[in-house]
């Protein structure tokens, strides 16, 4: 016997599907108001423009140059704690850009995990920084990379079954990736309902995302500004970070645990720094991914979460590492302890 409760409900329900389908389909052109551009801009092979933005010390005068790679829902005006002494002492230039739909770029039509390294590539070869540099954020043949909590995605062929069955974030992945992918109308209808508040990100809403450490963070950085229910009801901040999702944990063109060192002669290094609190990117993943990978320096932050790069100090020792191959003991766990 079901009750007029239930069946009021599942008209609802079904009702709030059949107002969704009724929508537009959520990709489209930048609104007409969007802010003027003002940050410097290249144009790349395809017609498409990447923003990007320069610090540190002048590039003709650097010893190091570093491309950062900003996350999900930020831009290239990510806060990251680079003491300055420790910039001029080492002389680091830093570059860092908005992605692909992201801040003053141009959305990609076409994107995919690949595009995402040849955007770099060309950026890095318009504005003329060098045979070597370095990365902190994707990977790519270069002077050395750090990749600071990267995305695992669970359809790599490689992660074995039992490792990721149980794993909770996995199911709530899966379900995401189809409504994202089948049904966008729907998720594009329910975040940008009006009961909806209109301030404060939904992640720094949600402490079942962070730590303790991550909310002291939050705290004083710039946190997820794209977010926010007020940003996701534009259309191309929608489309964008649907777009980033999709490519992240869709299906990838390669396995990551099938590649070779990049630095075979121990010229540099690829570093890998986990929180061992990230409620967001699994650390048991990361342990097996640099155990299969021995090649690749991995580094655990016993109590951090998912914001280690906002810590005080930490973006410091990251830098030393990559930089001048310093070796903080202290965030090197063992992984001949993991058996899968």
């Amino acid at each position: 016997m079901v009750s007029k409760t239930a069946i009021g409900l599942l008209i609802g329900l079904l009702g709030s599907l059949f107002l969704a389908t009724q929508l537009a389909p959520p990709h489209g052109t930048a609104l007409p108001d969007d802010p003027p551009v003002t940050s410097p801009r290249i144009r790349l092979s395809d017609g498409r423009y990447l923003a990007y933005k320069e610090k540190g010390v002048p590039k003709n005068r650097s010893n190091y140059r570093i491309i950062i790679i900003h996350g999900f829902g930020s831009s290239k005006e990510m806060n990251f704690l680079a003491p300055q002494e420790l910039t001029d002492e080492l002389g680091i230039y830093y570059l860092l850009y908005d992605r692909a739909g992201y801040g003053e770029s141009d959305p990609n039509p076409n994107r995919s995990v690949k595009s995402e390294a040849l955007d770099i590539q060309e950026l890095a070869d318009q504005l003329q920084i060098g045979s070597k540099f370095y990365v902190i954020g994707v990977s790519m043949g270069l002077s050395g990379v750090s990749l600071v909590v990267p995305v695992v995605n669970y359809r790599w062929p490689s992660l074995p079954y039992e490792l990721i069955s149980e794993d909770y974030r996995r199911k709530a992945v899966q379900c995401a990736l189809w409504i994202a992918n089948y049904a966008p109308r729907l998720l594009y209808w329910w975040v940008t309902q009006k009961w909806l508040p209109a301030t404060s990100s939904v992640m720094e809403r949600k402490p079942v995302l962070f730590n303790s450490r991550d909310v002291d963070a939050l705290k004083t950085t710039k946190g997820f500004p794209m977010l926010t229910p007020d940003r996701l009801r534009e259309k191309g901040v929608f489309d964008t970070l649907r777009d980033d999702f999709v490519v992240g944990f869709g299906n990838w063109e390669f396995d990551p645990m099938d590649l070779s060192n990049p630095f075979p002669q121990n010229q540099s290094s690829v570093h890998i720094w986990q929180g061992y609190e990230d409620k967001v990117v699994p650390f048991e993943l990361q342990r097996y991914v640099s155990s299969k990978l021995p090649w690749i320096r991995y580094h655990e932050v016993p109590d951090g979460g998912h914001l280690i790069m906002h810590y005080n100090g930490l973006w410091e020792t990251i830098l030393r590492a990559l930089l001048l191959g310093e070796e903080p003991l202290q965030y090197r766990p063992n992984l001949r302890k993991i058996v899968v």
